[in-house]
Protein backbone atom coordinates (compact mmCIF):
# COMPACT_ATOMS: atom_id res chain seq x y z
CA UNK A 1 0.00 0.00 0.00
CA UNK A 2 1.52 3.31 -0.98
CA UNK A 3 0.25 6.75 -1.72
CA UNK A 4 1.22 8.18 -4.76
CA UNK A 5 1.29 11.85 -6.26
CA UNK A 6 1.94 13.04 -9.91
CA UNK A 7 1.88 16.27 -11.19
CA UNK A 8 1.65 16.90 -15.39
CA UNK A 9 1.30 19.94 -17.39
CA UNK A 10 -0.86 20.18 -20.09
CA UNK A 11 -0.74 22.22 -22.87
CA UNK A 12 -3.99 22.68 -24.72
CA UNK A 13 -3.72 24.13 -28.80
CA UNK A 14 -5.59 25.35 -31.42
CA UNK A 15 -5.25 23.54 -35.02
CA UNK A 16 -5.77 25.22 -38.59
CA UNK A 17 -8.80 22.69 -38.66
CA UNK A 18 -10.79 24.49 -35.89
CA UNK A 19 -9.94 21.38 -33.00
CA UNK A 20 -7.59 21.07 -29.92
CA UNK A 21 -4.46 18.91 -29.71
CA UNK A 22 -2.77 18.02 -26.15
CA UNK A 23 0.55 18.09 -25.22
CA UNK A 24 0.65 16.37 -21.72
CA UNK A 25 4.37 16.78 -20.05
CA UNK A 26 4.82 14.64 -16.85
CA UNK A 27 6.70 16.07 -13.57
CA UNK A 28 7.19 19.56 -14.24
CA UNK A 29 9.07 21.97 -11.94
CA UNK A 30 7.27 23.36 -9.21
CA UNK A 31 8.35 26.54 -10.54
CA UNK A 32 7.11 26.79 -13.60
CA UNK A 33 4.84 29.86 -14.43
CA UNK A 34 2.25 31.03 -16.60
CA UNK A 35 4.60 32.99 -18.77
CA UNK A 36 7.50 30.28 -19.48
CA UNK A 37 4.36 27.47 -20.23
CA UNK A 38 3.26 30.62 -22.85
CA UNK A 39 6.68 30.86 -24.33
CA UNK A 40 7.45 27.40 -24.91
CA UNK A 41 3.53 26.99 -26.44
CA UNK A 42 4.87 29.87 -28.93
CA UNK A 43 7.89 28.09 -29.56
CA UNK A 44 6.08 25.21 -30.58
CA UNK A 45 3.59 27.04 -32.82
CA UNK A 46 6.68 29.18 -33.90
CA UNK A 47 8.62 26.50 -35.57
CA UNK A 48 5.39 24.13 -36.72
CA UNK A 49 7.34 21.41 -34.48
CA UNK A 50 3.92 18.88 -34.72
CA UNK A 51 1.22 18.33 -37.55
CA UNK A 52 -1.94 16.56 -36.59
CA UNK A 53 -4.52 15.18 -38.27
CA UNK A 54 -6.52 18.40 -38.23
CA UNK A 55 -3.67 20.84 -39.70
CA UNK A 56 -1.08 22.31 -37.65
CA UNK A 57 -0.98 24.24 -34.21
CA UNK A 58 -1.85 27.92 -34.81
CA UNK A 59 -2.92 28.78 -31.87
CA UNK A 60 -2.57 28.63 -27.87
CA UNK A 61 -6.08 27.06 -25.84
CA UNK A 62 -5.43 26.43 -22.43
CA UNK A 63 -2.70 25.59 -20.19
CA UNK A 64 -3.22 23.28 -16.80
CA UNK A 65 -1.13 22.00 -14.07
CA UNK A 66 -2.92 18.97 -13.23
CA UNK A 67 -2.21 16.97 -9.77
CA UNK A 68 -3.47 13.45 -8.66
CA UNK A 69 -3.20 11.30 -5.54
CA UNK A 70 -3.35 7.83 -5.49
CA UNK A 71 -4.11 5.56 -2.50
CA UNK A 72 -3.12 2.52 -3.41
CA UNK A 73 -4.75 0.18 -0.73
CA UNK A 74 -4.34 -2.96 -1.78
CA UNK A 75 -1.39 -4.50 -2.92
CA UNK A 76 -1.74 -8.41 -4.18
CA UNK A 77 0.05 -11.25 -2.35
CA UNK A 78 3.67 -12.41 -4.13
CA UNK A 79 3.55 -15.91 -5.45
Amino acid sequence: MAVTTNRVVKLIFTTAGGKTFSITIPDPREDLDKAQAEAVMDTIIEKNVFLTSSGELIGKRDIKVVGTTTNDFYDPPQV
